[in-house]
């Protein structure tokens, strides 16, 4: 398992690649940064390429709507040039809140549009044509009847480090993790409980899995996981409440939230409605309290050491080949030794 790390995206970048550099240096694999709807990740992306050496880049996420699909394979060969073939493009759908309230784009088709923004990616990248497409949802060039009629079949100018840069797709829906599973490099999902991933996505990756090429390879899958050793770490735990209660409760509409009907399927029918119920209301507090401790507990490496050993083995029973962590301690010098640890109970995994 590799072991790699979020940034996020509200502020402090600059403070976090300067800490990115000493982890680097303790042996950590990859990081991923995310977007949303803050400043753009491909200029991020790209300052962290310039000042690390060996460490993997990735997008956690680039959503599908607000780049063309041309363009993605662009930035995607763009990004993987500049960090010498470190990157790995993460996509995902997002949600109609970001999608139509903030790029002002349809959310329309999310499952159909991923797979061709893939597929021309991918033709983009291998530069063996000049770029022609007819999907469903993207026809190039554009047909006359829908613009100026003067397009034409082009390819990029440049060559790409390499014909096939690794994609990998953020999924929890049944459909979406079947897609993923079916041609995409690597999975990314959200809240990941190792012990009832099968029961809830099981299926989905079969499914996904029997229609899979096998020049891609083996299914990667990046989980995210909160990184504590020690006997008086449990109170780290509630530092996750709040952000999971923001997912859970605030991010989509009531019956449009997809971290909400994750939480269902987990079994917090009623914690679900719950944290919704509270944290649309404005008591976030209250939302956050009612985030299930078990949910908390079970995806997170928060605890003894026996016990982060425990939880390291049962996430690579699941199939994770890359835990995306997230170290507690007092100090920097803590979060350093922390990474260095955690390559080495994996490795002893």
């Amino acid at each position: 398992m590799r072991i790699g790390m979020p940034l996020g995206y509200a502020g402090g970048f600059k403070e976090a690649v300067e800490e990115l550099i000493d982890f680097e240096r303790a042996g950590l694999d990859i990081v991923y940064v995310a977007e949303a709807y803050s400043f753009d990740a491909v200029s991020q992306l790209g300052y962290i390429a310039a000042r690390t050496e060996r460490l993997e880049i990735a997008s956690g996420i680039f959503n599908i709507y607000s780049r063309t699909p041309a363009l993605m394979a662009m930035t995607a060969a763009g990004i993987d040039y500049v960090s010498d073939g470190r990157f790995t493009l993460g996509l995902g759908a997002s949600g109609p809140q970001v999608i139509e309230g903030f790029h002002g784009v349809p959310y329309h088709a999310p499952l159909g549009r991923t797979r061709e923004v893939i597929e021309i990616c991918r033709k983009v990248w291998k530069r063996e044509e000049r770029l022609s497409y007819e999907g469903k949802y993207y026809t190039l060039p554009l047909p006359p009847e829908k613009g100026t009629g003067l397009g034409k079949p082009l390819k990029i100018i440049n060559h790409p480090v390499r014909p096939a840069i690794p994609i990998e797709i953020a999924a929890i829906g049944e459909k979406n993790v079947e897609l993923a599973a079916e041609i995409a490099n690597g999975w990314q999902p959200i809240f990941f409980l190792p012990e009832k991933a099968a029961d809830v996505w099981g299926e989905s990756i079969a499914r996904g899995k029997a229609k899979r090429d096998p020049e891609l390879g083996d299914l990667g899958i990046s989980v995210m996981a909160t990184l504590a050793i020690g006997d008086d770490v449990q109170d780290y735990l509630d530092f996750g409440r709040p952000h999971l209660a923001l997912y859970i409760g605030g991010m989509g509409a009531k019956g449009k939230n997809f971290y909400n009907s994750l939480c269902r399927r987990y079994g917090w029918e009623k914690e679900a409605e719950e944290i919704q119920e509270l944290y649309l209301a404005g008591k976030k507090n209250e939302a956050a309290e009612k985030v299930p401790f078990e949910l908390l507990k079970n995806m997170s490496l928060v605890g003894p050491e026996s016990w982060v050993k425990e939880r390291v083995a049962a996430f690579k029973e699941a199939g994770v080949t890359t835990l995306n962590i997230t170290p507690i301690a007092a100090d920097h010098a803590g979060k350093v030794k922390l990474i260095e640890r955690i390559k080495e109970l994996v490795a002893d995994a």
